[in-house]
């Protein structure tokens, strides 16, 4: 029976102490393996049946993690371009509640419309900020910037008291902490960070009434039937969150497919405890060296002030991290080890 341990050892030997998966995920062996297939499949001039298949794949391991019917997921490629959709099914004028410098993504599509009134509070006011007339309130899950976790349930109580919308950006967070997709009207998550994917694509959670979303971006694959589709107007859009599905990049979601099916096999509570023990190692560390990380309790992501300048000398010992607005983040999952961890105290003791 495999283990944890030895299901990632069979999928990653990084070279480094690779503590940056907040920036990109590693690639798992069976990832990088389907990639080369996908690329000799189009190379020999194949048919690609199969990579369109991967989308399907690919799209229903993300439904089952975030615990929602397959129906109700669609297919992009960035974060951005699905808060773009959100966004434009807001009327004229309408309040979008946001958390203070929260990932551009989440936020930049509600202030280029230019008109709807965008409101940012702290992260911890979110909830008690809602009031009436808040159409929708934005929030990523996890805070890239230093790792604090949202309070979505206090958040999600909240707007059903005021008839507000919510928007949940996973990408921090889908793959180490549980989601329930389900709980919001919208949710969204890229896949090239703790999913472990390539790089373009990011799945969009919708109601099943669609939440007023219009298929702004729809093309020939946003159809029912998409290869009946291909020339005119289409004639019926899917049922499903597919009507606002984008031309998939078959590559990417191959690799997605693959990567999915890996977090599923270990278990993302199984994935969790593993990445939480290494973060919290590193806190205690940092007490020992007189450092004092900014509080984001139950977080994989940890942000020290005052140190992000030494990213480059870490870098050249073996070590990756991000340089943050002057604070260096460390964002720890399931390939990293204590003897990881040990290693960047050791660099950054001297």
């Amino acid at each position: 029976m495999e283990t944890f341990e030895s299901l990632v050892r069979a999928e990653f030997s990084p070279k480094n102490a690779y503590l940056n998966t907040a920036s990109s995920g590693l690639l798992p062996a069976r990832t990088v393996a389907a990639l080369h297939e996908a690329v000799a499949i189009r190379a020999a001039g194949r048919p690609l049946d199969p990579l369109f298949e991967d989308v399907e794949l690919a799209r229903a391991a993300f439904a089952r993690l975030a615990g929602v019917p397959v129906a109700r997921v669609a297919a992009g490629a960035s974060v951005a371009s699905q808060t773009g959709l959100v966004a434009a099914s807001l009327p004229a004028g309408a309040e979008v509640l946001t958390a203070e410098d929260d990932f551009t993504s989440v936020l930049n599509p509600f202030h280029t419309r230019g008109d709807l009134k965008v409101r940012a509070v702290p992260l911890e006011r979110l909830a008690e900020s809602v009031r009436p007339g808040t159409a929708l309130v934005a929030v990523s899950a996890a805070q890239s910037a230093d790792g604090r976790i949202a309070d979505l349930p206090a958040l999600r109580e909240a707007a059903r008291a005021h008839g507000t919308r919510t928007y949940v950006d996973f990408s921090q967070a889908a793959g180490w902490l549980p989601m329930e997709a389900g709980a919001y009207d919208f949710t969204v998550s890229t896949t090239f960070k703790w999913l472990l994917g390539p790089h373009g694509a990011a799945f969009l959670v919708v109601p099943e009434d669609f939440g007023g979303l219009a298929p702004l971006l729809a093309g020939w694959v946003a159809a029912e039937e998409p290869w009946d589709s291909c020339y005119g107007p289409v004639a019926e859009l899917a049922r499903s969150a597919r009507r606002f599905d984008v031309s998939p990049a078959l590559f990417t979601y191959t690799g997605v497919r693959h990567s999915l099916a890996l977090i599923e096999e270990l278990g993302v509570a199984a994935v969790q405890a593993h990445d939480l023990a290494l973060a919290d190692r590193f806190r205690a560390g940092l007490g020992s060296l007189g450092h004092a990380p900014l509080p984001a309790p139950g977080s994989a992501i940890v942000s020290v002030p005052g140190l992000g300048g030494r990213q480059g000398e870490l870098s050249r010992a073996g070590v990756e991290v991000a340089n943050r607005a002057g604070n260096l983040r460390a964002s720890f999952h399931l390939y990293n080890t204590p003897a990881d961890v040990d290693r960047l105290l050791d660099v950054l003791a001297g």
